[in-house]
């Protein structure tokens, strides 16, 4: 016998005993193989060598030769399952969000959602600002680790004051630098402080953060200082996150004592106040920023281009002052390094440019009459789904619905109606007070579809009540 054919011989016999052994057996070590067959050594080795290669056996050294697990063939599932006992409880849930950034089936008009409809972007404006961009020298080169200079300028006069440049941070749109904030100023397992309803965006990043998010109320003036003063009291918390302008849901502004009033309940409790300016550029007429009131490092402020220009702009600014900000900085370094310069870049150009204001103009124009034709037409065909408010503002209203209304029904109802809205449960932190849904304005195409939305979501309230 030849040592090829010897090779061959036996792994055709550990080929046999791997198949009734089965798989995760351990078949006999490579000395008592030896034994058994007369053969040497080096034809032990290149006959399970053999079967390695065929995806047969599995060599662990030290501990020895085992059959192999088959793979997954077409059409048979891999088992994931242990992947459940590795990850633990740590679940984020993104239906919530995931439900708010889905384009909506052919046919069906969009009441929910939070960018501009591209009739409304300057799509055109953006491309030129980009090609403009680009040919800078160091356009394509590593840019300062905080941001560009010009654009961190830009979002400190922003947010007015004495904030400075240097208090600014550049991260990639609002939503990453709410989650960077989360996780950099509480430890898991500790409260943060939220307005209740919130947007659901902000509470899944508390999640993320292995925070836990603890109620605050509001009324039509935003939160209640008294009831915030309270809970900073009860929990032990160290952050409150709240949109003080357009809140999203209600579309509550905050009041300018309110704003004091809430800045000194923070500063007696030791805590940071987190500020989500998300519809500044939304609002004609914004009032001042809580950033720009404040004078002790209290407030952690978060601003973004996205909502006002498009949904791939993903540029905003985290500004912050004291170890916050060093710590942020820091953390957002070993993340994710920067933000790529060109995007960077192109909001410069943009926003220094004269289609800036122009655009601002525009879209507070069309906004302030899809609000007012919402209104009219929710008056007209819903009267029992009360406003909250109606904000001087901002994308959305929140509506009040009759107590004896299932939410869960009439969103699915909707649905079924050709017309998508927000419920109002992916709000609260914790048990809603009743059935609420959030409408809004700005991502129907026109004031007719907006209409059609709001005939459609009349009669599902009909099948469902």
């Amino acid at each position: 016998m030849n040592n090829d054919s010897s090779i061959a011989q036996i792994a055709a016999i550990l080929r046999e005993e791997a198949a009734r052994l089965g798989p995760g057996a351990r078949l006999p070590s490579s000395r008592e193989i030896m034994r058994r067959h007369n053969v040497s050594p080096v034809t032990v080795s290149r006959a399970i060598g053999l079967l390695a290669a065929e995806g047969r056996v599995v060599s662990r050294p030290g501990t020895g030769t085992f059959v192999a697990r088959p793979a997954a063939g077409a059409g048979e599932a891999a088992d994931l399952s242990w992947q459940t006992v590795a990850l633990g409880d740590r679940v984020v849930d993104d239906r919530p969000v995931s439900a708010l950034l889905t384009a909506p089936p052919d046919g069906v008009v969009p009441l929910t959602g939070g960018y501009l409809p591209p009739s409304l972007r300057p799509d055109k404006q953006l491309a030129a600002a980009a090609v403009r961009a680009v040919r800078g020298a160091d356009a394509w080169a590593m840019p300062p680790l905080n941001g560009v200079a010009g654009l961190r300028r830009w979002f400190a006069a922003q947010a007015g004051g004495d904030v400075t440049a240097a208090d600014a941070l550049i991260v990639s749109g609002g939503q990453a630098g709410l989650t960077h904030t989360f996780r950099t100023l509480a430890a898991p397992g500790t409260p943060v402080l939220v307005e209740t309803p919130t947007y659901p965006g902000a509470l899944a990043a508390v999640k993320a953060a292995g925070l836990r998010a603890v109620a605050v109320p509001m009324d039509r003036d935003g939160v209640r200082p008294d009831l915030l003063a309270e809970a900073f009291a009860v929990t032990g918390a160290r952050v409150f996150f709240c949109q003080p302008t357009c809140q999203n849901p209600t579309g509550a502004t905050l009041t300018p004592d309110r704003r004091r009033q809430v800045l000194e309940v923070a500063r007696a409790a030791g805590a940071f106040v987190v500020e989500d300016d998300f519809a500044r550029f939304l609002t004609e007429h914004p009032p001042p920023t809580m950033v720009s009131m404040d004078a002790h490092g209290t407030v952690v402020y978060v601003g973004s281009l996205t909502k006002i220009l498009a949904p791939s702009m993903r540029v905003g600014a985290v500004i912050a002052r004291g170890p916050a900000a060093r710590r942020l900085r820091a953390s957002q370094l070993v993340e994710s390094f920067f933000v790529a310069r060109p995007l960077q870049e192109t909001a410069l150009e943009f926003v220094g440019s004269p289609a800036w204001r122009r655009h601002l103009a525009a879209v507070h124009a069309e906004l302030d009459v899809r609000r007012q034709a919402l209104v009219t037409a929710l008056a007209a065909r819903l009267p029992e789904a009360t406003p909250h408010l109606v904000p001087a503002g901002g994308m959305h209203l929140w509506l009040r619905l009759p107590a004896e209304t299932d939410e869960d029904a009439l969103v699915e109802a909707a649905k079924r109606n050709g017309v998508l809205v927000s419920p109002g449960r992916i709000y609260y932190p914790s048990e809603p007070p009743g059935p609420r849904i959030r409408v809004t304005h700005v991502a129907a195409t026109h004031l007719g579809e907006l209409a059609e939305g709001v005939r459609r979501l009349a009669q599902a309230l009909a099948d469902v009540t």
